[in-house]
């Protein structure tokens, strides 16, 4: 895992400006008031709603604009062309791993259940609707690490008798089953940190590879995970085989490095897929999408991370790319380009952003950047952790997360960070298509989709210190907009 402060923010001074925390409250509330649905325009004009930390502004729907037809006026036009489609989108979230899941436990039920409501309602909250969650556990955890099979050390169990997800049921699955209970059409997809200790070569969780002999056994593992989670009311729409297979943890010198980690070559997995992973799925009819990789986007190879060239040879085999779904990509290493890259080579294959959180305006203009190389899902890491950064038995540090539990009061703290994810999250419906947009910068970005019931969603991120004057242009019409400075904007219509 890299660290959640490994993301490109802003210097201090422009943070001081423009972020602030805001107590999980009236305020807030106020600011999601209005659904998906009724953000729907049925009058011809324009609805827009603004975020900005200072002066503070939290989803805050401004004056309508009208459409005039004709040219625009003088000036910077932004335009947006519905007859240009790329991909479609599955859905937008975080992940509900289990530093996340402990710190909701730590609230007052009441809160608790508004948070996650916070989180996932497209009414009530910014509509978060694909979570990530972990097979076993990953760095960001209070608890000692632990897979669903862990024996003592020269034990094996080949016919997987001692497999259980009881340690789940403490506090993961409950916050699972609510979060569902307050948004049905939330799915789940799955990542492993590591196999059992006792299928690997360190025989730990700490590094190493899966032993080959252990494939078919590791496998039903895979079977099992899926089976247990359905008892228990929490389907898994998807699975990644490893998260970041190009890490292996044991080979560090310094133990404070150590985490659950297990390092694949393209080869491994590729034959784990085809001969192994896909035919169990098929073989118990297992509706669960296989995604492969797992890893940065990177185009050149980084150390052990092979970049594209890793999903690259699994595709390029015919016997597993029958299995794969989607290739799954984090953003640590490399350029959102490197997504496109891959796509030009697979046209066909899906292709999703598992990890990789961005804060501030200019993680806005991140996130449209990833989108606009044909992402089609995003998904942070780590919800919530408390002010202290906890719980996380990992090395990585991480300077904040979306929202903050004091951890004296254990009362909820919403950064601005939560907001601008709402102007993504809470409009852009799955099945939405990204339409062509006028390309932008990195000083005022933009991208636009069309959802299923035919709206058109235009996000549009100003990381200037200066208000940005437009022409939006659709269609033979015209209308005059602007964004304040350090801002995003979400603006909704029908043609």
């Amino acid at each position: 895992m890299k660290s959640i402060s490994r993301q490109r923010t802003l210097s201090e001074s422009l943070r001081r400006k423009c972020l602030s925390v805001l107590a999980l409250g009236t305020a807030g509330v106020v600011g999601l008031a209005v659904s998906k649905a009724a953000a729907a325009d049925t009058s011809g004009s324009i609805r827009w709603w603004v975020s900005s930390a200072a002066p503070v502004r939290q989803l805050a729907e401004q004056p309508a604009r009208d459409w005039r037809v004709g040219p625009p006026a003088n000036g910077e036009s932004l335009e947006i062309n519905p007859a240009v489609r790329f991909q479609t989108m599955l859905g937008l979230g975080s992940s509900l791993e289990p530093a996340t899941c402990s710190n909701l436990c730590l609230m007052s039920a009441p809160d608790r259940e508004r948070t996650v409501e916070r989180l996932v309602s497209p009414t009530a909250g910014i509509g978060m609707n694909l979570m990530r969650i972990c097979i076993g556990t990953p760095d960001f955890t209070g608890e000692a690490w632990y897979s669903y099979n862990d024996l003592p050390r020269g034990e094996t169990d080949s016919e997987l008798k001692r497999f259980s997800i009881g340690k789940d049921r403490v506090c993961i699955l409950p916050v699972l089953r609510l979060a569902r209970q307050k948004n049905p059409d939330l799915l789940f997809f799955a990542s492993p940190w590591s196999p059992p200790g006792w299928m690997k070569s360190t025989g730990s969780l700490i590094g190493g590879e899966l032993l080959p002999c252990w494939y078919p056994a590791y496998a039903e593992y895979f079977v099992k995970f899926i089976r247990a989670y359905e008892a228990e009311g929490i389907p898994i729409y998807a699975v990644t085989i490893q998260n970041e297979p190009g890490v292996d943890r044991s080979r560090e010198k310094d133990s404070r490095w150590f985490y659950p980690s297990c390092h694949w070559t393209s080869a491994q997995e590729r034959d784990f897929i085809r001969d192994h992973l896909g035919p169990a799925f098929r073989r118990h009819g297992l509706p669960t999408r296989l995604w492969c990789y797992d890893h940065n986007y990177n185009i050149k190879p980084h150390g052990d991370d092979a970049g594209i060239a890793y999903p690259r040879e699994i595709l390029s085999d015919a016997g597993a790319a029958q299995f794969v779904s989607g290739v799954a990509f984090h953003g640590y290493v490399g350029d959102p380009s490197g997504m496109s890259a891959f796509h030009r080579e697979f046209p066909q294959i899906p292709l999703y952003f598992t990890e990789g959180s961005v804060f501030s305006v200019n993680g806005g203009v991140e996130l449209i950047g990833r989108f606009r190389n044909w992402a089609s899902s995003y998904n942070a890491w780590v919800t919530i952790l408390d002010d202290r950064g906890k719980p996380n038995n990992g090395p990585f540090a991480a300077s904040r997360t979306i929202i903050t539990l004091d951890s004296k009061s254990r009362q909820p703290l919403e950064h601005f960070d939560y907001f601008l994810y709402g102007q993504f999250m809470k409009f852009i419906q799955r099945g939405a298509v990204r339409v062509g947009s006028s390309e932008g910068s990195r000083r005022f970005a933009n991208v636009a989709f069309r959802n299923p019931d035919g709206q058109l969603v235009l996000v549009a991120v100003n990381a200037d210190d200066r208000e940005q004057s437009f022409n939006l242009v659709c269609a033979g019409r015209a209308a005059s907009a602007h964004l304040p400075c350090q801002s995003v904007a979400t603006f909704t219509w029908r043609q």
